[in-house]
């Protein structure tokens, strides 16, 4: 089966190849026969109905500095395409959120992974929150009060924004901290939306481990240790990627949410744990594929398109 395959991503010329897992789920569709086509957001358009966007035919080097050719833009009326990858990298603002009612208008005719609806309706600091026993105590709010009573009655915290990624924005603040009120003031300014604190988890030195689950089912993990000195534990933010195994505990957190990952139509999902705890479920656009395989794991690009292969079929 040979599928017509959009991506929606940020430009290829700015990714970095060696951890990009967009990179990776386009390499292994090439290797299959599919037939790539690239696109960044600004290019989708709703007309009478129709969605269209300019397509790029797409090819991939595994090479870097020398990792991509592009075709000239061609206006594509979108329902011709198998497949759209929705993969562009939060912030989960107003103009990411318009893409996704863009193209409900072409799913499922055109399987639009992860489903566009359900993208929309599950951002990964809220949709955790469905799991609460799961979780560290969490506080979503811009309440001043209601942060100075979670602080008083948990010590450290976490502060980050409710809909940012790649660890920008995260804070550590200590019981006695004397930033908050400041850092609150600016927050207030940056942010329209709420933001999120969270009981401090000390575990997150031993690291912050990244397990991907493929159509609801753990399919491997990556363990993200911080530097020395930063609470953040990402890799865009300087986290070292080290090899892990699931634990029993983590096991039980997959058993707990994969009926809902399915039923929402996710067939790409990277959840964050901490000790015992989840703090996030990622379903915008999750990374962490290459690191897996580099580390010995399974090769998840290709348990993907198993995945989409058995959906389209």
């Amino acid at each position: 089966m040979l599928l017509k395959v959009a991506v929606q991503m940020d430009h290829v010329s700015t990714i970095s190849i060696a951890g990009d897992t967009s990179f990776a789920l386009s390499l292994e569709a090439q290797r299959r026969g599919h037939q790539l086509f690239h696109y960044t957001p600004d290019r989708l358009s709703l007309r009478d109905g129709k969605v269209f966007a300019r397509l790029e035919t797409l090819e991939l080097r595994d090479v870097k500095g020398d990792h991509f050719t592009l075709g000239e833009p061609v206006r594509t009326d979108m329902s011709e395409m198998d497949v759209v990858l929705l993969r562009q990298d939060p912030p989960f603002d107003m103009n990411y959120i318009t893409t996704t009612h863009i193209l409900e208008r072409i799913h499922p005719k055109t399987l639009v992974v992860n489903d566009p609806a359900w993208v929309r309706n599950s951002p990964e600091k809220i949709f955790v929150t469905e799991f609460a026993d799961l979780m560290p105590e969490t506080l979503i709010t811009k309440d001043v009060r209601e942060v100075a009573a979670f602080r008083k009655e948990f010590g450290d915290i976490i502060i980050k924004p409710l809909y940012g990624n790649g660890g920008a924005g995260i804070f550590h603040l200590h019981e006695a901290d004397r930033n908050l009120s400041s850092l609150l003031e600016m927050f207030g300014q940056m942010f329209r939306e709420p933001f999120i604190v969270q009981r401090y988890l000390k575990e997150v030195r031993a690291g912050d481990k990244r397990i991907i689950l493929i159509d609801g089912e753990p399919v491997g993990a990556i363990n993200r240790v911080p530097a020395e000195h930063d609470a953040r534990s990402n890799m865009h933010a300087g986290g070292r990627a080290e090899k892990t195994e699931l634990t029993q505990r983590e096991r039980e957190i997959c058993a707990r949410i994969g009926p809902s990952l399915k039923e929402r139509g996710f067939i790409l999902v990277g959840i964050d744990v901490i000790g015992d705890y989840m703090t996030e479920i990622n379903v915008t656009s999750p990374t962490g594929v290459r690191e897996v395989k580099k580390f010995g794991g399974a090769d998840i690009a290709a348990l993907f398109w198993d995945a989409v292969e058995a959906k389209r079929g």
